[in-house]
């Protein structure tokens, strides 16, 4: 009987999918539950539903919820940890990580992941996770965390750097490019073969087929006639210029390199269909949306679940019977890709068995796409060396090096924005010197 503990189960949904995905894996039937969320309301919020969806499907769980106060007990003897934590949330947190840059002359559009945003949430997510680490070395050292957490990249690169605890970190991106590229293009996405490689959020698509017919010369061709540039217009304009596809939204590119949102350039944004402030408009359309879903999920109305495609549950079957399980996962380079530097967190193909996760040899990535993933992981190294060791010039010097932020602000502001937002995140944030 397999334990399962869930950090920040406060994401109702999220977490009635992810579990409720276990419930339908006969070889986790009977399996212990137990939810941690910072907020007494959103956690039983959540141990309501999730106790309404085992008894709906005949599961079998047992279900407690705990507060982040007690997470010693709810992680206790775990062997699996679902990792879906936003420090701060959406108000203050992440209100602060648009508003105040915008007062610079940053305009962001998910600032979830790299950028002054990524930044800032690493920073704040990086010693809360790690604390929960730190228990779980003394209370479930064996245990495996499933990282679902943003700043993808940071957080597992933190974790894997500084504890002794397994991890991976779990992603939407890869599962569904291929198809998604195929579907938007008209083309058939059926019996697809194709291959992935890079870092979150800019992996790299290197190889498509269907049937032993290489798909690429048509994709290449499609993506750049008018009607259907516009549809994923940053990620194919990187393509044309860089000869591959990357996993991520256009939204979330834009951000990621220095060409797309510019202050100078405003016709870019029209150009290239940018959404600016997508992430905190999608979180208040979230929050609207919820007060009606609540209710609803907490009825007397039947509930039911069918199994998504999100990665842990089958990567729990996996482990626990044996069959193995591919899937893409986020690991540290121990040579994985070569010409990624040795250490950082990349995303390649990975194996689940009874051994656990085993990353699999990627290989070098084209020279280009590499040179383009390395902008992204000199942030990222300095922000995670930052979290660990508390050190402010680390900050401003991941700030310096962001692509988006480096092309639009002068050092001077860049730093000065940075003091404006450790000022602003004091609460949330340790004693950085």
């Amino acid at each position: 009987m397999a334990k399962i503990c869930f950090l920040g189960a406060g994401s109702t949904v999220f977490a009635r999918n992810v579990l409720g995905d276990c419930m339908r894996v006969e070889a986790l039937r009977g399996s212990m539950v137990a939810l941690v969320d910072i907020d007494p309301e959103r956690l039983e919020d959540s141990r309501l539903v999730v106790e309404k969806l085992n008894a709906a499907l005949n599961a079998g769980f047992r279900v407690d919820a705990f507060l982040s106060a007690d997470a010693e007990s709810a992680l206790r003897d775990a062997d699996y940890v679902i990792n879906a934590i936003q420090v701060g949330g959406y108000e203050p947190a992440t209100v602060r990580d648009f508003e105040i840059p915008k007062r610079f002359g940053l305009r962001q559009t998910i600032g979830d992941t790299l950028g002054i945003g990524g930044i800032f949430r690493a920073l704040r997510t990086i010693p809360v996770l790690l604390d929960y680490c730190r228990v779980l070395e003394r209370v479930a050292p064996d245990a495996l965390l499933l990282n679902y957490a943003n700043p993808m990249a940071m957080l597992t690169w933190a974790v894997l750097k500084a504890t002794s605890i397994r991890c991976v970190g779990l992603c939407h991106s890869v599962q569904v490019c291929a198809s998604h590229l195929c579907e938007e293009l008209d083309l058939p996405s059926d019996n697809l073969k194709w291959r992935i490689a890079g870092i979150n959020h800019q992996a790299w698509l290197l190889e498509i087929s269907r049937g032993g017919v290489d798909l690429y010369p048509e994709i290449r061709r499609r993506a750049q006639l008018e009607t259907y540039r516009v549809k994923d217009a940053v990620r194919f304009e990187i393509m044309k210029r860089f000869g591959y596809y990357v996993t991520e939204s256009s939204e979330h590119n834009a951000e990621y390199t220095p060409w797309f949102i510019r202050n100078a350039y405003p016709e870019l944004i029209d150009r290239y269909r940018i959404p600016l402030d997508e992430y905190p408009r999608r979180c208040l359309e979230q929050i609207a949306r919820w007060k009606e879903l609540r209710a609803s999920l907490l009825s007397d109305a039947p509930i039911t679940h069918e199994r998504t495609h999100e990665y842990a549950s089958y990567i729990l079957e996996a482990i626990e019977t044996g069959q193995p399980y591919t899937f893409g996962g986020n690991v540290l380079n121990t040579g994985l890709i070569p010409n990624l530097p040795a250490g950082c967190c990349v995303e390649v193909m990975c194996v689940a068995d009874r051994n656990g996760i085993t990353p699999t040899y990627a290989g070098p990535l084209p020279m280009q796409c590499a040179a383009l993933n390395r902008t992204n992981i000199n942030v990222q190294e300095l922000a995670v060396e930052a979290a660990l060791t508390r050190s402010r010039d680390r900050v401003y010097q991941a700030a310096l090096l962001d692509p988006h932020t480096a092309a639009e602000l002068t050092i001077d502001d860049i730093v000065a924005m940075c003091d404006a937002l450790f000022d602003a995140h004091r609460d949330m944030l340790p004693d950085y010197h």
